[in-house]
């Protein structure tokens, strides 16, 4: 009931990292896939190892996305699912907040997520370009439910994602457009962005060292562990497939029980 096969998907950002690991989980799956990023050269490579195709998208500008999700329609005949996965972190203390980085975080993780509800409904309601309802899947964070030093202003764009999330889920309800609306709450997951976040805490002193950042988080993880870019992938494959047909307006936790 994971089989995917004859469904289409836009992942964001999703030229590398988990992105990625989700675009190339959805085509494994039997989905085909637009991966949308910035990052043209890379994600023009991505898209052809998994015989999809490549859109450009600014994920912070509305005009970005009505060209994106256009192109991604006609390229793949429809749109059933959409990964709304890009985002970034910078990490500072609540005293050393940079009012330009703030600004940042908002406009790509809460701003890009809510473009990406707006158009991705629009598209998939039943007066839309491709019309027949479908799946989307926000990426929050296991920031978003705990108290973790440093990121600050991240935790509070994923909560804001969290919220998001289960208003457009209603909204899909109420309103009849057959689109079902989650959000996963990752751990921390050892690509770039999680790295950087280690040794950015570890440099502001909050930690003796990166490795110590990562031990604090596998202490707090009762499954003992950093997550992977694959258990990321496969949550995201479940909710956008027909064993979650019944799942809608939650946030999923896949973060080793870190924030129960």
């Amino acid at each position: 009931m994971t089989d995917l096969s004859g469904r289409t998907a836009l992942v964001t950002g999703g030229a590398q990292g988990l992105g990625e690991g989700m675009a190339r989980a959805l085509a494994a799956a039997g989905a085909t896939v637009a991966v949308a990023d910035l990052k043209d050269d890379q994600g023009v490579k991505v898209a052809e190892s998994i015989g999809g195709t490549f859109v450009h998208l600014d994920v912070t500008d509305d005009a970005s996305w009505e060209a994106g999700v256009t192109a991604a329609v006609d390229s793949l005949g429809g749109l059933d699912i959409l990964v709304n996965n890009a985002g970034i972190e910078i990490t500072s203390l609540v005293t050393e907040l940079d009012a330009a980085d703030v600004k940042k975080m908002l406009e790509v993780n809460v701003l890009g997520t809510a473009l990406g509800l707006k158009h991705g409904l629009r598209t998939m309601r039943p007066d839309g370009a491709s019309g027949k309802g479908g799946v989307i899947v926000n990426v929050a964070s296991v920031a978003a439910t705990i108290a973790f030093p440093g990121i600050s202003v991240y935790s509070a764009t994923k909560s804001a994602v969290d919220r998001l999330t289960r208003v457009a889920a209603m909204e899909s309800g109420k309103l009849g457009y057959g689109v079902r609306v989650n959000c996963i709450y990752p751990g921390l997951v050892p690509t770039e962005m999680g790295a950087g976040l280690a040794n950015d805490v570890a440099q502001l002193g909050l930690f003796e060292s990166p490795e110590a950042a990562v031990g604090g988080v596998v202490e707090l993880t009762p499954s003992g562990r950093l997550g992977t870019v694959e258990d990321m992938a496969n949550a995201v494959v479940f909710l956008a497939s027909d064993q979650a047909a019944f799942v809608n307006g939650v946030g999923l936790p896949v973060d080793g029980g870190m924030g129960m």
